[in-house]
């Protein structure tokens, strides 16, 4: 499970319960606050929970966000992003279902008129509702929560299908450009600033004999056959909230990448997150494995939602895209270890490396059962037709 409390116990932080406090009081919300706590989920943002108590005693919880501007360099066009977007799903399930029923991811305005408000030590922070009776995980545990996963990322791009691409800032320029991903480490290790790259020689060497799998995608959007779409860039399995009981995915969460991009690169991700069982910095690389009845549930899932408007050409390279958005995971670990850590947050050293060598063992796992895979996706897209 992603959403981490402090242990029984444990003393509150009182510059935390401070700092909640004030933020918090910045925003349009009702009740008096009680208490906060830090959410330790994600590499980026600083996240937390805060608990206020209604005038009728009921208790009423809500997210607070700092943007991390050292990733977002314009955590305003961030913002105008993250608001454009869900104000544009917000009416289109408010038109079907009549009701939210708290069960999407809803902005809360600041008391000065934005949905954001800049905090006392600077940083721009936003307000979420906090969504009860859901969790989230880091791995998936069942295929169930693998098809509800997919099957909601499916219905994000659905519901953004008819979102011009060209209203959504690109705020992370050539995320996803895994050829510029990979020109990228190349000049990290030939300057070898930390002196790491012997040490870490035959990932390196294992990513340099892929590279030139890393422009696939790219020079078929440059032909025009795949299309550039509003896309969520960050479709791990844990930024979707699923429902505690019923294990159904209620919520897709964590817009701050959404961007335009191509619906390959959500696929891909779902499948670098969702088929192994081992944790992303784990260290014995035996347990890291490409378990087809998950891959199986993310194609079933993904094309239920999302199938009836991909073309052929991105039909035919989702199996792919896992191998791929792997691939480029890792070369992003593999880059900010050469770099002495500098972007992704760790708690012990040796992690990204740990984080990058999970990746590749994928990549390894994903290119053993391949063809398996592109024939299954191609069995389900005849299906959907």
């Amino acid at each position: 499970m992603m959403v981490s409390t402090p242990p029984s116990g444990a003393s509150p932080d009182p510059q935390i319960q401070s700092t909640i406090s004030e933020i918090g009081n910045s925003f349009a919300i009702g009740g008096v606050f009680v208490e906060g706590e830090e959410v330790h989920s994600g590499h980026i943002n600083s996240t937390y929970r805060a608990t206020y108590e209604l005038p009728d005693g009921s208790r009423q919880r809500y997210i607070l966000q700092r943007i991390n501007s050292s990733v977002f360099k314009d955590p305003h066009a961030v913002m105008r992003n993250v608001e454009r977007v869900t104000r544009h799903i917000n009416s289109k399930v408010l038109r079907v279902k009549k009701d939210l029923g708290g069960q999407t991811l809803n902005l809360y305005p600041a008391r000065g008129g934005h949905f954001w408000t800049e905090g006392k030590n600077g940083g721009i922070w936003r307000c979420y509702n906090f969504i009860e009776g859901c969790l989230t995980y880091d791995v998936v545990e069942n295929t169930r929560q693998a098809y509800q996963a997919a099957r909601a990322f499916g219905s994000f791009q659905d519901l953004v299908s008819d979102l011009p691409a060209a209203d959504i800032v690109e705020t992370i320029p050539d995320f996803h450009d895994t050829r510029k991903r990979f020109e990228r480490l190349v000049a990290v290790a030939a300057l070898d600033p930390c002196g790491r790259l012997e040490s870490v020689r035959e990932e390196y060497d294992f990513i340099v004999d892929r590279a030139g799998v890393t422009s696939r995608l790219l020079e078929l959007r440059d032909e025009g056959a795949l299309p550039v779409r509003v896309t969520h860039n960050d479709t791990k399995i844990n930024n979707v909230m699923i429902d505690a009981e019923t294990d159904e995915a209620v919520c897709v969460i964590d817009l701050d990448t959404v961007m335009p991009g191509l619906s390959l690169y959500d696929f891909g991700d779902l499948v670098r997150s969702a088929t192994s069982p081992a944790e992303e910095d784990e260290t014995d690389l035996s347990k890291v494995c490409m378990r087809m009845p998950m891959f199986e549930a993310l194609v079933e899932g993904f094309l239920d939602s999302a199938g009836g408007f991909l073309n052929e050409a991105e039909l035919s390279h989702l199996a792919f895209s896992g191998k791929l958005i792997t691939l480029e995971t890792g070369i992003r670990f593999l880059t900010d270890f050469l770099e002495g850590d500098v972007y992704f947050k760790i708690h012990r050293p040796g992690q990204n490396l740990d984080r990058c060598r999970t990746q590749l063992k994928l990549v390894h796992r994903i290119e053993e059962q391949e063809k398996a895979m592109e024939s299954f996706v191609r069995k389900v897209a005849r299906g959907k037709r």
